[in-house]
């Protein structure tokens, strides 16, 4: 008896370390309402000239691919082995009502410090090849994670200072 369920619960544990994450996609609602998204009665140009001097203002660095398009970047140590990349792109459209409507889309990317060994070899011909022991550590900062920031309240201080530069 004692046997079988122990045999029982190590299964249970085998299947569950087995298991695949949801995926994502499934969570995706879709709704009307969403945080991603200022109205302005400015025409779409000048809305992304006012987004492109929130990011300037602060100190995000900033690219302009396309006239309706801003996409800002800022880096971020939170500790020492360890950044943070926030990009912010923004995309204004017209709206149907007039004016235009300013989508945001922030990605929060981390990087950590990773360290590679390797040795070295050499060949001669006529004598074969030598391993030699010069032992070399490379480091370099790599992404572990990306991350779509869904906070609305994020979304809120950017477009708080949209609209307190709009006036401008």
């Amino acid at each position: 008896m004692r046997s079988s369920i122990l045999f029982c619960l190590s299964l249970i544990v085998l299947l569950a370390a087995c298991a695949k994450p949801a995926p994502a996609y499934r969570d995706e609602a879709f709704t009307a309402e969403s945080p991603f998204e200022y109205r302005s009665t400015l025409e779409p140009l000048d809305n992304c000239q006012v987004g492109q001097r929130a990011l300037l203002s602060q100190g995000y660095q900033v690219e302009m691919g396309r006239p309706n398009s801003v996409k800002g970047s800022k880096f971020f140590q939170p500790e020492s082995g360890h950044q943070t990349e926030l990009s912010i792109t923004l995309v204004c459209l017209p709206s149907g009502s007039g004016g235009s409507v300013l989508y945001a889309s922030a990605v929060q990317s981390r990087y950590e410090l990773k360290s590679a060994s390797s040795s070295a070899g050499v060949s001669v011909a006529g004598m074969g090849s030598i391993s030699l022991p010069w032992m070399a550590n490379k480091e370099a900062m790599v992404k572990v994670a990306d991350e779509t920031v869904t906070d609305p309240d994020f979304y809120k201080r950017l477009f708080a200072l949209i609209g307190n530069l709009e006036g401008e």
